[in-house]
């Protein structure tokens, strides 16, 4: 009776040697396969050997991470190749860690997972590396090209015309959002290979818009031509034919502002050796008083003013001042509020 038990122990431990040696035996065979469910940057290599899934993923990426990078800003284009970026894959050490996360489960997990196609389900970043002084240079060179500081709108003056400098919004790149944009392209392949450039723009504090309110009423005066423009929100609305300075009493040349306006104003008589008996006197208005209608200083006793002396306009015959034709002065002078800029050309 003893002798049968011993057998049927020695028999049971047999086969429990036996099932394990064969539980050994499988999943040493199983080694080098990966199980299923695993997957390196979205690409599966669950169920292949070691050898299957590096020539899966070195196909992957090639495919993937063989095309540049296309960074876009309006019409800018800047290109980012991989040789450029010195991307590099890691295969062999994806595959290892796909590897490891299969054998981290004990022997007998492993085998029942193997034999019943189970699944593991974990997701394994692949191991890709780049130059960051490539990276540096390529964000460097896009903010060199596009950043630009805000302009206000502006004008020039000349006799006959207003030059106007449209705005610009001033744009610079976020140079660390942009460095984290082709960082995360670079090293997933399943992002995409285009990226819009991110920027802040700045806003000119004057407008081209704007300019217009800015300057409502300009008069700029061509001496050589004897005319006096008139112009509104920078259009050019009127024209008129006028006399200026005589040889040695020179209208003066150059950028000032009505300064005092008056109606049938008195003549405040220079203390010039031109204006002889009459120097420092006030002559009161009248048929002596040869400043007619209006009066708009604009520097040094020098004015624009209207005048009878109908002969002189179109010449240089005046003692400084800007003469016009009185119905023309009167009509200048209601559209022209103190502080209006005067340019003399």
């Amino acid at each position: 009776m003893k002798s049968r038990s011993f057998i049927a122990v020695a028999a049971s431990i047999v086969l429990l040697l036996a099932c394990a040696g064969a539980v050994l035996a499988y999943d040493s065979a199983q080694r080098h396969t990966i199980a299923r469910g695993i997957t390196v940057g979205g690409v599966d290599i669950g169920g292949l050997s070691d050898a299957q899934a590096r020539a899966r993923l070195a196909a992957a990426y090639r495919q993937r991470l063989g095309h540049p990078l296309v960074l876009h800003f309006g019409r800018q284009r800047f290109v980012l190749s991989p040789r450029r970026a010195r991307v590099t894959v890691s295969v062999q050490q994806s595959v290892q860690q796909a590897l490891d996360r299969t054998r981290s489960d004990n022997i007998f997990v492993r085998v029942f997972r193997s034999v019943t196609d189970g699944e593991i389900h974990a997701s394994i970043d692949p191991q890709i590396s780049y130059s960051s002084a490539a990276l540096d240079r390529m964000v460097a060179h896009v903010a060199r090209v596009l950043n630009r500081s805000a302009h206000d709108a502006s004008i020039s003056f000349a006799g006959d015309s207003i030059g106007q400098v449209t705005s610009t919004t001033g744009i610079a790149v976020r140079s660390a959002r942009l460095t984290a944009m082709i960082t995360s392209a670079l090293t997933d392949p399943a992002r995409s290979r285009s990226i819009a450039i991110p920027v802040t723009r700045t806003r000119p504090a004057v407008t081209s818009a704007a300019l217009a309110a800015k300057y409502p009423t300009i008069i700029t005066v061509d001496r050589s031509t004897f005319r006096l423009r008139l112009w509104k929100g920078l259009r050019l609305v009127r024209s008129y034919t006028i006399a200026v300075g005589m040889a040695g009493l020179e209208t003066p040349a150059g950028l000032y502002h009505i300064q005092d306006k008056e109606v049938n104003p008195s003549w405040h008589v220079p203390n010039s050796a031109w204006a002889g008996s009459l120097a420092g006197q006030v002559i009161a208005p009248g048929p002596a008083d040869p400043i007619k209608a209006r009066w708009m200083g604009i520097y040094n006793g020098a004015g624009i003013h209207g005048t009878d002396e109908l002969s002189s306009l179109g010449s240089a015959a005046s003692h400084g001042c800007i003469r016009m034709a009185i119905p023309d002065v009167i009509q200048l002078y209601d559209q022209t509020p103190v502080g209006t800029p005067v340019y003399i050309a």
